[in-house]
């Protein structure tokens, strides 16, 4: 499979099959699950990131247990449109992923994702650890939560 554009995905998709949400930061990665309706977003777990091969062996087998057909992974494209540094590390590690795993790679444009989550969790009155500790699966169920609004829309 490869890198395909968001409209190309349901076709791409078995039977069943869920997407997986990645909000791929620094130091972590925020993971979020799709129903097998393509649906609803729900916050999965945040991985604290060591080096390439274990966060990859720790996809795969997530991938393998929820039954994965695709990833859609945020990308931080800057307010302007354009992409710098961060966007080449998403795709750099979207293009590693692909090295290591066969299956289809979806960016979304996660502008203000993390700013809308801490936003809501903020509002929700919860202590700085405990959004510390939830902000990233959140950001990734925004991320997929807006991928799968757009697949429902059509074409």
């Amino acid at each position: 499979m490869t890198i395909c554009n968001l409209t190309e995905l349901p076709k791409m998709l078995g039977q069943g099959q869920r997407l997986l949400g990645i909000d791929l930061g620094e130091k972590t990665l925020g993971l979020a699950l799709s129903d097998p309706g393509l649906t609803i977003a729900s916050p999965l777990e945040t991985i604290k990131r060591t080096r390439f091969s274990k966060d990859v062996e720790t996809l795969l087998s997530i991938m393998e247990k929820h039954g994965i057909g695709a990833i859609v992974i945020g990308l931080p494209i800057n307010m302007n449109g354009s992409e710098g540094p961060r966007c080449q590390s998403v795709r750099q590690f979207a293009d590693n992923l692909l090295e290591k795993k066969e299956t289809t790679i979806v960016f979304w444009d996660e502008r203000l994702s993390t700013v809308a989550v801490t936003y809501t969790l903020l509002e929700a009155n919860m202590s700085r650890k405990r959004r510390a500790q939830v902000v990233d699966k959140m950001a990734a169920a925004y991320i997929l939560q807006g991928a799968l609004d757009r697949i429902k829309e059509g074409p």
